[in-house]
């Protein structure tokens, strides 16, 4: 595929010199390659087309989906030189076949599809030759099943026995039956989809891409595990430990795309965390990391086995070959040899360790630890931990700690060669630092290495440009990490007496390498509570203390007092085109949601917008909390009742609007939004809510105020890879062997006919790049290809904690890093099932601004509110 690879000119990198070899274009009636050759050599084909006008005609948000037309593509992006790429995906024909789509239903109805499957497959096994046609169809688990061409009836009844897996009893195994009707539902119209993908109709079929999606999927499903869009298996790659129990599965990702070449099979390998099928024993040594006979369990080791074991399916293993299976639902609070139960009605109680004994000849040895609980709370069965072994294949679907995160991604990471370091580079704007602090948590740094370690920090900032006081304001102070809130209280105390009102403006914080929530709740405090600008050093960097460590850390801290680290020459010099020409402002959105498992704590969206023009480099950030996993920002603007002033409107865009105005001078004439986080499914939704609310935002400020918008949604999380023609010309790949940064993709793969394109703007350090994908969902402004791909290019190169370019636009990058901050200023009262408590329902969780409104949750829910930041903090990129 030929794409164009282009970089700000300051930033040019030596290894893009030199045009790459081009290559021909395919034959229309070529047929394509094999699979097994991997990957399909595309060719750009470049287009006259060009985009003329200049007007910005502001239309009306449209009020439902159906009004919505996303913008077509503005012709093919032209700047840059061409290189040759190939991507992970692969041409799919549309089958010749019509494809018959039929209605199931089973009796009685189960939530399982595990067991519907099981019920499907029994069906075909039984009655595929006499009574479906020999067809063999896709099923999806519920209601659905497909056919390449009909089957030999409209509606019909069947009846099929499932039998149960052997209990461990003897005794006999129970059949469940099942009433499976199918009935003829439609035809599956995929002439539609065909005119789609030509060109010849606006919207994409849905329904008959998401027939194919499931014809495709039911192979590997039989065959593999399923985990959402991906299929994992041992057999797929050698297992890695990951450690605490964990083992590493390899398996591979697949999704149809309709795309400019007509339907592509987007392929892509993964792994992801298993529970290692060992005996239960083995288990928890692994999960505590010590032998289970050294001492007793304490309080925290049992609510860390409980939580890694809860839901978790167990096979026993003193039966012999008879292996029942169970699902762990907690752990008893009484070791097993304090353990008694009913053995007949008239309440006879027996230990399980005499029961054991008796009824299978088994001696338990472990009788100090808890035994399992299986079955439901009325009912319990005990099994001691050393008759139970895990059930191999099952996705550990909790957090990983970070160890387990490092071992994960060593085994996903296969580079060809180690990027070297980048080049230490002068700030542009350097910040002012006469008053800072330093306190230290670490209790194996001693204060005079802490005092070398701040000495040699000040003045690598004086070297890069900053103005820094080499001394601080008070000695180092050195305390313990289970007192934070204490110690910095007593720090800040001193300070203000010593600076008689005057703000500190750095706080350095020296940490323990593992410090728990220590991190969390320091932030929490500096921020929303005391008002501290801090930069936090881990211990394991203020000993080793790297020049290339202090650099970076002096860039951070560059952001946090108002510098400035890097500004675009074309931006200086008023040359980016629809930014430099009228006052812009960029903004940048995100909702970051709770980890899996974590049923109640709400979900945190953030906004982050420019608050400087033309350079476009320092952003404000706003955050707020809203309903579990709800993705539209709902404070992005707000109405309620004030007492006093009656109707008040007020929100996110509203006030950082009104900050751009303040810090520039102009109010905004143009709006671009960068959303990250939005999957392909919620465009619609995303859209015309969030445009709305930029539009009554607007409106709020100044009559018939609306300047025009372009709404660009970015994704990081697909699966689409871009690989170099030649891994060995080095004109067209980086050191590190990926391709080259600035390379963007507008054809083949991308949509037939929307604004979309690839832009993999970073280079390459570990594993292969991940290109950021961008899709316009609104455009006033009339960006054209170039127009808008360069400037999402340029603006990476602006990313205020590195010298180099980012992987994805800044503004969407700052709001991911300000949504994850704030889920430490939660404070979560961490319950036994690990889920956090509620707090007062309806309060505004902004933590930019005072006042209260409704936020919407489902019935029955609430949100905790976040406390505010202090304005001191909101004014500085606190996030970085």
């Amino acid at each position: 595929m030929q794409v164009r690879a282009f970089v700000p000119e300051f930033l040019m990198p030596a290894e893009s010199s030199g045009p790459p070899a081009e290559s021909s274009a395919l034959p229309a009636a070529e047929a394509p390659a094999p699979v097994e050759e991997q990957f399909q050599r595309l060719t750009l084909q470049a287009t006259a087309a060009d985009v003329a006008g200049t007007s910005q005609v502001v239309a009306a948000p449209p009020m439902s989906s159906k009004g919505v037309r996303f913008p077509m593509r503005p012709g093919m992006g032209k700047f840059g030189n061409k290189c040759t790429v190939k991507a992970n995906h692969f041409f799919a024909q549309l089958p010749d076949k019509d494809l018959h789509q039929y209605d199931v239903s089973i009796t009685p109805e189960v939530t399982s599809r595990g067991v519907n499957r099981a019920v499907m497959e029994q069906l075909v096994k039984l009655y595929r030759e006499s009574h479906l046609g020999r067809r063999l169809p896709a099923y999806d688990g519920r209601k659905s099943l497909y056919t390449a061409g009909a089957l030999p009836f409209t509606s019909r009844e069947f009846n099929i026995n499932l039998v149960d897996e052997d209990d461990g009893m003897g005794g006999q195994r129970r059949e469940r039956n099942f009433k499976v009707v199918i009935k003829f539902a439609a035809r599956a119209d995929l002439h539609h989809l065909g005119q789609f993908l030509s060109g010849r109709q606006a919207d994409a079929p849905q329904e008959a891409l998401q027939v194919l999606d499931i014809v495709l999927r039911e192979l590997p499903t039989h065959r593999y595990s399923p985990v959402g869009r991906s299929f994992y298996s041992p057999d797929l790659g050698t297992r890695k430990q990951l450690g605490e129990g964990l083992e590493s599965w390899r398996g591979f990702y697949q999704s149809i795309r309709p795309t400019q070449m007509g339907l592509s099979l987007n392929i892509d390998m993964s792994s992801t965390a298993f529970i290692e099928p060992l005996p239960v024993i083995d288990f928890v040594a692994q999960l505590l990391n010590r032998d289970m006979v050294s001492r007793p369990l304490s309080d925290a080791d049992r609510i860390k086995i409980k939580k890694a074991l809860r839901g978790v399916k167990v096979e026993v293993t003193h039966r012999a070959n008879m292996r029942r299976k169970y699902r762990i639902s907690g752990l008893t609070s009484q070791p097993t040899r304090e353990l008694t139960f009913p053995v007949d009605e008239r309440g006879t109680m027996k230990s399980v360790v005499e029961y054991f004994q008796e009824t299978y000849g088994f001696t338990i040895q472990h009788t100090s630890l808890p035994c399992l609980q299986v079955g439901n709370q009325q009912r319990p069965n005990y099994l001691p931990m050393e008759v139970c072994k895990i059930v191999e294949g099952q996705r550990y679907s909790k957090r990983l700690n970070e160890r387990q995160i490092t071992a994960l991604l060593k085994v996903t990471c296969q580079r060809p060669k180690d990027r070297e370091m980048d080049i230490l580079q002068k700030m542009v704007n350097g910040g002012t630092v006469n008053s800072w602090a330093c306190v230290n948590f670490s209790r194996s740094v001693q204060d005079s290495v802490a005092r070398g370690f701040c000495h040699e920090l000040a003045q690598m900032c004086q070297i890069s440009g900053m103005i820094f006081n080499t001394e601080p304001i008070i000695p180092i102070h050195g305390a313990r990490p289970d007192q934070v809130e204490r110690a910095l209280k007593t720090l800040y105390k001193e300070v203000t007496n010593k600076l008689k009102g005057k703000e500190l403006e750095l706080l350095v914080v020296i940490l323990p390498d593992n410090n728990g929530s220590l991190y969390g709740d320091l932030k929490r405090i500096c921020e929303t509570d005391l008002g501290l600008v801090s930069q936090c050093c881990l211990t394991k960097h203020v000993f080793k203390m790297s020049k290339q460590y202090l650099a970076n850390v002096a860039l951070k801290i560059n952001v946090k007092v108002g510098g400035r680290n890097t500004v675009l020459v074309d931006a200086l010099s008023r040359r980016i085109p629809l930014v430099s020409d009228k006052p812009t402002i960029i903004f940048g959105a995100d909702v970051t949601h709770p980890h899996p498992g974590e049923d109640s704590s709400p979900s945190i969206a953030a906004v982050v917008a420019s608050q400087d023009w033309p350079e476009v480099t320092k952003y404000a950030g706003l955050v707020c909390a809203q309903a579990h996993r709800q993705e539209l920002i709902q404070d992005l603007y707000k109405v309620w009742q004030d007492p006093v002033r009656g109707t008040a409107t007020g929100g996110m865009i509203k006030e950082l609007l009104i900050s751009f105005r303040r810090n520039t001078g102009h109010k905004p004439e143009r709006i671009i939004f960068y959303r990250d986080g939005v999957s392909e499914g919620q465009f619609y939704q995303v859209l015309l809510y969030e445009l709305d609310a930029i539009r009554k935002a607007c409106a709020s400020l100044e009559p018939n105020y609306q300047p025009p918008v372009t709404f660009v949604v970015v994704q990081k999380r697909h699966h689409t890879r871009l690989f170099a023609n030649n891994h060995q010309d080095r004109n067209t790949t980086d050191r590190s062997g990926n391709i080259l940064p600035g390379t963007v993709v507008d054809s083949k793969i991308c949509h037939p006919t929307e604004f979309d394109f690839y832009l993999c703007s970073h280079a390459g350090i570990q594993g292969t790049s991940r290109p950021a994908h961008y899709h316009v969902l609104w455009d006033e402004n009339k960006f054209s290809a170039d127009g808008l791909q360069s400037l999402t290019n340029n603006l990476c190169y602006t990313y205020a904690r590195c010298t180099r370019s980012v992987s994805i636009v800044p503004p969407a990058y700052y709001a991911h890093l300000a949504a994850f901050r704030a889920r430490f200023y939660m404070e979560p009262e961490t319950s036994d099932s690990g889920s956090l408590s509620s707090g007062v329902p309806g309060s505004r969780m902004t933590a930019a601004s005072s006042g209260s409104r409704s936020t919407r949750v489902p019935a029955g829910t609430s949100v905790r509110p976040l406390p505010a930041l202090k304005e001191n903090v909101k004014r500085v990129m606190f996030y970085c």
